[in-house]
């Protein structure tokens, strides 16, 4: 397995760890090294190359192979994520025997970024919950695992189609779909958002700030006319700049957790 492998000093940890789950990340590790530095290891797959370490500074990084069996060992630790106290996200590998009406989406993330444990992807789904409708047709921008299209599609949107800038996260959703019993009901493509045509009465980007300022003109073009916007990836404290450039959509409702926040537009 390849792994990602970033060099940064310890007062840019925060920084350089959400750009990387920017990136479309699974998790990172911190490798305490000397001098004040720190190794910041992820993976974004086994296909990844130097083009697409896309970072907002010029830290340094290279790539190593390490043993799968070492790199995974995380998924011991993995947990249920209660979204809702009738809403959780298992990992498919996780026993879990879901309680009388609690709705599971089951996800297993691959080289992806989407576990559903992250603040961000919680109040994403959270925020989700709240505006699916049965016709609803939701648009996942930077999908990875596609736990927020299924999570949509499983809580009774008509359908959903999720984008996402690295590869891997294509055969990823898809497989995760099947999984969940959604697959007629979700397409994952690397198609550009400048690319895709037509409105969707739910666009959801749960990615950095910088991409989705970058984005925002397309972001609005997307949503359909009475239609709602939800953005995370955000700092709680520090979003003004998102909203200005999403103008003129308006906010309807911010949620927080844990220092970041879920922010929906319409």
């Amino acid at each position: 397995m390849r792994q990602l492998v970033v060099t940064v000093r310890a007062d840019e940890v925060e920084l350089a760890s959400d750009a990387l789950w920017g990136l479309g990340v699974v998790a990172v590790e911190e490798r305490e090294g000397e001098d004040d530095v720190v190794e910041l290891w992820t993976s974004l797959g086994d296909d990844a190359r130097d083009s697409d370490v896309l970072l907002p500074q010029p830290w340094l990084f290279r790539f190593e192979e390490v043993d799968e069996a070492i790199a995974d060992t995380w998924r011991q630790f993995a947990e249920p994520v209660w979204v809702e106290a009738d809403l959780v996200v298992r990992p498919a590998w996780v026993p879990f025997e879901a309680p009388v009406a609690v709705t599971v989406v089951h996800i297993e993330p691959g080289a992806t970024f989407g576990m559903g444990d992250h603040p961000t992807t919680i109040l994403s789904l959270r925020s989700l919950r709240r505006l699916v409708r049965p016709d609803s047709l939701v648009l996942d921008v930077g999908c990875g695992s596609g736990v927020l299209a299924i999570g949509a599609c499983v809580m009774g949107a008509a359908a959903a189609v999720g984008i996402d800038i690295a590869p891997a996260a294509v055969p990823v959703t898809r497989a995760n779909a099947l999984a969940n019993g959604v697959g007629d009901r979700i397409e994952a493509s690397t198609t550009d958002l400048a690319d895709v045509d037509g409105s969707y009465s739910i666009v959801v980007a749960n990615i950095l700030a910088p991409a989705l300022v970058a984005l925002a003109d397309d972001l609005r073009r997307v949503v359909a006319d009475g239609g709602a916007l939800v953005v995370s990836g955000v700092l709680a404290t520090a979003h003004e700049h998102v909203l200005a450039a999403l103008e003129p959509l308006r906010v309807v409702a911010t949620d927080e957790m844990d220092g970041w926040a879920a922010i929906t537009l319409r």
